[in-house]
């Protein structure tokens, strides 16, 4: 029989529109597809307990969609090149397809593999590969708006392909059980309200896509109305690769006006955040901008500062919005988009704790927690990015919230408040305040001045 080939899935665990399965497919002879569980390469950026939930019942759910076929997923654990390697001369494969990933240690991971065997690597992750738009002098962009504005002219840049049919090894090599991995947790079993809150998979992919293209004409208003939620809930889908961005994207070609085209705006920023990634590697964890560390409180040199940063994580701020943002994360693993600017905000500039906490915390608690993604919108929201809000530019959660009308959402999930009326809920005073519910911990003008302060402060010492 002619050699297999082995198909390496990481963040693009779908069938259809796969381009490293589809080209393994195309030749003469068997297709192993095999993930490798890997907390070695990443380092100290192993997959969070949210992700690690998401991704047991991704695998599942594709292991799933292979039977169709009546193939299966090959899984391993260890260091993914070597564990490739390995498989490699255990089934005699003659090469490894791959989609082509961008973050530092997968970069390094390919790099080390490519020199063991013949590692073939297809772009299909982003609209476009990441590096490919460029300024007229050639150089990576570094602002979004004409990166934008030069990839869309570079659209649609590949067509969508369908599901291959595969043919199978006579003999299929060992594989570790999904269970043994114990990507669920179980003492406390802390993911409960996940699964009431999502549907995981290919299959559950398209089904989001399809109801969202029938309210995409509204998306331009209703994204900020937390209330409403009228964002599309892809983002964890398209992380791990469920569904395909170029699928999203050809799905949504037919609508036009605002919202269609606003959501292609946040289609090209989540590329725009890999092209970051590519030229600042750590960008997730060192800031562009040279703020002085004097700038923040360092939850690590006291106790009140440390209590301050669990209080955010749990909720218990006392600014409703922010509350109910960090609450709906801790039971759903995902935060709406205007929340999530609100809740980092007032992190970083009210409590003026380093936006590398916060960072810390959205990976281990987001599903959709993606390394470009997360490190770009945490320095945006900081002021430290290389495109960036200005750090002076301080958001009023108490105002935003009224003025995108999320009563109803914190009702939902701060139940304390959930009998206060519409003109309180925002902002309930001393008389309205249930007692369960904390006082805030910094007044907002009082945490606007301090961070102006500690702002002037940190720019007259450089």
């Amino acid at each position: 029989m002619t050699a297999p080939r082995i198909v390496w899935f990481r963040r693009d665990l779908r069938l259809s529109d796969q381009p490293a399965l589809c080209a393994a497919a195309a030749q003469s002879g068997p297709v192993i597809p095999v993930y490798v569980l890997d907390d070695e390469t990443p380092g100290d950026r192993r997959m969070g307990g949210a992700s690690r939930w998401w991704l047991h019942h991704s695998l599942d759910s594709l292991n799933r969609s292979l039977g169709r076929h009546r193939s299966r997923l090959v899984l391993r654990r260890g260091d993914a090149a070597k564990e490739i390697a390995k498989l490699m001369r255990e089934t005699g494969a003659c090469e490894v397809h791959a989609i082509r990933h961008y973050e530092p240690w997968w970069r390094k991971a390919q790099g080390r593999l490519a020199k063991e065997v013949e590692l073939i690597l297809h772009d299909g992750n982003y609209l476009l590969p990441p590096g490919t738009v460029t300024t007229g002098s050639g150089d990576p962009y570094k602002i979004y708006t004409p990166f934008a504005k030069s990839a869309r002219q570079c659209l649609p840049a590949r067509h969508v392909l369908d599901e291959p049919s595969l043919t199978n090894p006579d003999e299929w090599p060992h594989s570790d059980t999904l269970e043994d991995w114990g990507l669920l947790p179980t003492k406390p079993d802390w993911a409960g309200g996940f699964g009431k809150a999502w549907d995981v998979g290919e299959t559950a992919a398209h089904e989001r896509l399809d109801d969202f293209a029938d309210v995409v004409a509204e998306y331009d208003s209703d994204r900020n109305m937390p209330s409403v939620d009228g964002s599309s809930r892809l983002s964890p889908h398209l992380h791990f690769g469920e569904i395909s961005v170029t699928q999203v994207s050809d799905r949504l070609a037919r609508h036009t006006g605002q919202g269609a085209d606003t959501f292609r705006g946040e289609l090209l920023w989540r590329d725009y955040a890999q092209n970051v990634i590519c030229q600042f590697p750590d960008y997730p964890s060192k800031s562009y901008r040279d703020y002085d560390d004097t700038l923040w409180r360092n939850p690590d040199r006291g106790h009140l500062i440390a209590e301050d940063l669990r209080a955010w994580q749990q909720g218990r701020t006392g600014y409703p919005i922010v509350d109910a943002g960090m609450r709906q994360l801790w039971a759903t693993g995902w935060m709406h988009n205007r929340v999530r600017m609100m809740a980092a905000s007032f992190l970083v500039k009210h409590l003026l704790i380093d936006w590398r906490h916060g960072e810390r915390w959205f990976w281990d608690t987001l599903v959709d927690a993606d390394y470009g993604s997360n490190g770009v919108n945490w320095q945006w929201v900081s002021g430290t990015g290389v495109d960036s809000n200005m750090f002076p530019r301080i958001m009023a959660p108490l105002s935003q919230s009224e003025k995108f009308d999320a009563g109803d959402y914190i009702r939902e999930w701060v139940p304390e408040l959930a009998e206060l009326s519409d003109a309180q809920i925002h902002d309930p005073d001393d008389g309205h305040r249930p007692p369960q519910y904390p006082h805030r911990l910094i007044g907002h003008k009082e945490a606007r001045e301090r961070a102006l302060a500690a702002y002037r402060e940190m720019k007259a010492a450089q």
